[in-house]
């Protein structure tokens, strides 16, 4: 799996990042050093806003159900698709989705000024661009059109979660109607009724009291989905300790400490 920096490089067919950081040079009027600095400054942002909206696995389904939706597939590949009205528009419902609601994005936007000098104004915008391009981005490698699907990159470790992981990838695909060789589809099947979400939902206590919980390979689970997360949504970027701070600090004044996996 791409880190969120290295996939925003890809953007646009590039492989070097020519493409996505002409493309935002060019819609805001900056200087693609001053793009590369916004970027670099923003994926530690949605890192984190990916890896606390994922803490619970209820919320991790909801966003893979909107990456399997394939609508964000096309930003992708066409940058200028993402600075339309409806781009914008979908960029928006990425952001309300990842970061809650419009104040906590004004407030990344603010902290992204800060450390670039860049103006908030500009960040702002520039987010909803960023944000669909990223979720094209998981639905091109989670479909494997940028190489091997993601399940199939993250190792059992002796244990189910690689092979379930895959089979709730499958499920997603097919309920999204993305598996083409599955026969007769069941867009209405439950993407969590596998043994992994199973696991996660008993993992952070949203199982029914009725069901049993998971054996007392508990600790592992949790430390296997952790390591899920953290590979899915990491930054590819090493940001300043001082301005990782603050974005943290940040967050845990909206949503409260201990729902950040770790960085």
């Amino acid at each position: 799996m791409l880190p969120l920096f290295e996939m925003m490089m890809k953007a646009g067919g590039g492989q070097g990042g020519g493409a996505s950081m002409e493309a935002f040079a060019k819609q805001f009027g900056l200087a693609q050093e001053q793009v590369s600095e916004a970027m670099a400054a923003l994926m530690p942002a949605f890192s984190s806003g990916f890896k606390r909206k994922s803490a619970n696995p209820y919320d991790l389904s909801d966003l893979m159900s909107t990456v399997f939706s394939g609508a964000y597939g096309k930003y992708f590949e066409d940058m200028g698709k993402a600075f339309t009205p409806q781009g914008t528009a979908d960029g928006n419902a990425v952001l309300e989705k990842v970061f809650g609601s419009k104040e906590v994005s004004r407030a990344v936007a603010a902290q992204v000024e800060k450390f670039t000098g860049i103006g908030q104004d500009i960040i702002e915008k520039m987010m909803p661009g960023m944000a669909n391009t990223l979720m094209g981005g998981f639905f091109k490698q989670f479909t494997g059109q940028m190489g091997a699907p993601f399940a199939t990159q993250f190792p059992a470790g002796g244990d189910t979660f690689g092979p379930a992981l895959e089979t709730m990838q499958k499920q997603w695909m097919t309920a999204m109607g993305f598996d083409k060789a599955a026969p007769n589809p069941d867009a209405t099947s439950n993407p969590l009724d596998n043994p992994f979400a199973q696991a996660m939902r008993a993992m952070w206590g949203l199982e029914k009291p009725e069901q049993p919980q998971p054996s007392a390979t508990a600790p592992g689970a949790a430390q296997t989905y952790a390591d899920l997360v953290n590979r899915m949504f990491d930054s590819g970027v090493e940001a300043n300790k001082g301005y990782q701070k603050s974005l943290e600090t940040m967050f845990d004044g909206y949503f409260g400490t201990g729902k950040a996996a770790k960085p």
